[in-house]
């Protein structure tokens, strides 16, 4: 089978939380013998020795539009909940609706058009987590000439959906979609399925994030920080970065605290703000680390089994993970063998000294978590999935 695959990005410079994703979701799509042949909306095209990459035709639009998206976050300044609940449209929504529109959707039209005719043999197109208010009409239009199916995979619910209003510096992304055009839908979370069904999506399938045991594996090192997190922005979960990281590092000055993040740097306390470094980095402090904490963010964790890369990533490196509650987490780990879960800062506090007294319990709780993935939540696992929704479709 061979994939066309339309990826958000495949630029790891960029702060696109998804992108490592697809990193790993087309490597092992290779590895399972499905040709992978990518295309990114945002940023430039990068090869690998698991796909063959096309340019992308709206490079100079897209930096243009990621500069100004941020200029516009830097003016308005931090986005609350509420606001974003209640905010209408804003007049740069309005604009990139029209650019693309007029402009940016036309472009990609003509390169996968052309892209199809040259490749011949493609047996399906995946989107993955390219905004569908970008692209209507096009999936229509690639069916008309090539009668071939039309994947959508979002991996940003419950966030992405209208009641959430997306994170700071998102955008309404079904805001004027039309979801009828696609033939199929994957989605991160199983508790998001039905608000997708009612903006329009069918054949929706749960398809989670998972991790690459080899490129999340354990590494044996000294462990030198104590409790460890590591993240992008605040939004949806500042209370758990109180709870979980602010009053226990007030509160055990001989624990060092540690975080790698954006954001975050008056919600710490005690905790110290490490260098906020390359992808491969994080790998390293995770492993440093004696606890590695998964603080989700309120969108993920009130919504059933709606995942999240952190927890299969540190459980693929073996860590001993502390979580905040998490609804459905028991779809993917068992907690109280696989990780813990907390429910306020004094049951932080109390689990940090009783983990930090106690090493093997870590090493147990990582080693049950890493063998959970290799059983059922590597990246291999996920391709497979998609792979057989999609010949099933195709059939």
């Amino acid at each position: 089978m061979k994939l066309l695959v339309l990826c958000s990005s495949l630029d790891l410079r960029y702060p696109a939380s998804c992108t490592p994703a697809w990193w790993q979701l087309l490597k092992a799509l290779r590895e399972i013998g499905t040709e992978v042949v990518a295309a990114p909306y945002q940023g430039p095209a990068i090869e690998s020795p698991w796909w063959r990459c096309y340019d992308n035709p709206c490079r100079l639009e897209g930096d243009i539009f990621r500069r100004i998206k941020r200029l516009a976050g830097q003016a308005r300044g931090p986005v609350g909940e509420e606001f974003r609940r209640k905010a209408k449209e804003t007049p740069f929504e309005k604009f990139i609706r029209i650019a693309t529109r007029v402009w940016i959707r036309p472009k990609w039209q003509r390169h996968l058009h052309r892209i199809l005719r040259d490749e011949g043999d493609v047996a399906a197109v995946l989107s993955l987590s390219v905004p569908p208010n970008h692209l209507v009409g096009l999936p229509r239009s690639i069916k008309r000439k090539h009668p071939i199916p039309f994947f959508f995979y979002d991996g940003d619910v419950p966030g992405s959906l209208p009641r959430f209003q997306g994170f700071a510096l998102a955008f309404r992304i079904y805001k004027g979609a039309d979801l009828s055009e696609y033939d199929g839908f994957f989605s991160n979370s199983q508790g998001g399925i039905p608000e997708l069904e009612a903006l329009g999506a069918t054949n929706v399938y749960p398809l989670y994030y998972a991790a690459d045991p080899d490129l999340f594996a354990p590494v044996e090192t000294e462990q030198d920080i104590d409790v460890f997190f590591y993240g992008h922005g605040s939004e949806f979960r500042a209370d758990w970065i109180n709870a979980m990281i602010r009053q226990p590092s007030e509160a055990m000055p001989d624990v060092r605290f540690a975080v790698r993040a954006t954001g975050m740097d008056r919600l710490i306390g005690n905790a110290e703000a490490l260098l906020y470094s390359s992808f491969s980095k994080l790998r390293e402090y995770s492993h440093r680390s004696k606890i590695n904490l998964c603080i989700t963010r309120k969108a993920h964790t009130s919504v059933y089994a709606s995942s999240s890369a952190r927890p299969f990533e540190l459980a693929a490196m073996g860590c001993c993970i502390v979580s905040n509650p998490y609804l459905g987490i028991e779809e993917w780990f068992e907690p109280g063998k696989e990780l813990l879960i907390v429910n306020n800062a004094e049951e932080a506090i109390e689990t940090y000294r009783d983990l930090l007294s106690h090493p093997e319990k870590r090493k147990a709780l990582g080693r049950a978590a890493r063998e959970r993935v290799l059983q059922e939540h590597t990246y291999r696992h996920r391709a497979r999935q998609l792979v057989e929704v999609i010949a099933d479709t195709s059939g």
